[in-house]
């Protein structure tokens, strides 16, 4: 059943409209200081994509759109906590909130870092620097180079790929989204159980 290659088609569409840079730069703010939005490398690998000649553009610009959107998480964190500590809960990243606290006070500057460039939700580090008064200046350059390790990185397999590695999407889209719901669906069963 082909339902992901007309999805991929559409994606690398959009990735190839005029507007996409501005969609990839509001994606990288919000997904640094607000709940719940996806990862900018959703957007950025398609980009990245269908044009590697702007390959390094698009990674330079979600790199700092998302230590701006970085920014005013940490602002969040600093002087507007209470309010949103309710949606910490309710969107159930209550925990990760707590378990990035502790590692800032086990590591320092590393946490932004490492936040920045691994799949740990960046935001919540953002949020928790400016509740912890972390000094700007070491939060801004860790925020640098974590975030733009990882864009740079996507960026370049991306175009270490090219135009083959779009064809072989393509061409594999369908097998490889049914095998990734097969895995959620067995990930569920296996951690519900």
């Amino acid at each position: 059943m082909k339902l992901f290659s007309p999805l991929f088609a559409k994606v690398m569409q959009w990735s190839r409209h005029r507007h996409a840079p501005y969609y990839l730069s509001g994606l990288s703010f919000a997904e640094a200081c607000v709940l719940p939005f996806p990862p900018p490398d959703v957007m950025l690998a398609p980009m990245s994509l269908a044009r590697p000649a702007r390959a390094w553009w698009y990674a330079a610009l979600t790199t700092v759109t998302s230590v701006l959107g970085g920014l005013f998480g940490y602002l969040i964190g600093l002087f507007f906590f209470e309010l949103i500590s309710p949606l910490l809960h309710d969107y159930g990243y209550w925990d990760k909130y707590l378990l990035a606290e502790s590692k800032f006070r086990e590591w320092g500057v590393w946490a932004v870092f490492i936040a920045g460039f691994s799949p740990i939700p960046y935001k919540i580090f953002t949020i928790s620097a400016g509740v912890l008064h972390m000094s700007l200046l070491p939060f801004i350059v860790a925020s640098l180079l974590g975030r733009g390790a990882r864009f740079f990185l996507v960026a370049a397999l991306m175009v270490w790929g090219g135009e083959k590695m779009e064809k072989k999407l393509h061409q594999y889209v369908d097998v490889i989204g049914w095998i990734m719901v097969l895995l959620v669906g067995v990930l569920y069963f296996v951690l519900r159980g």
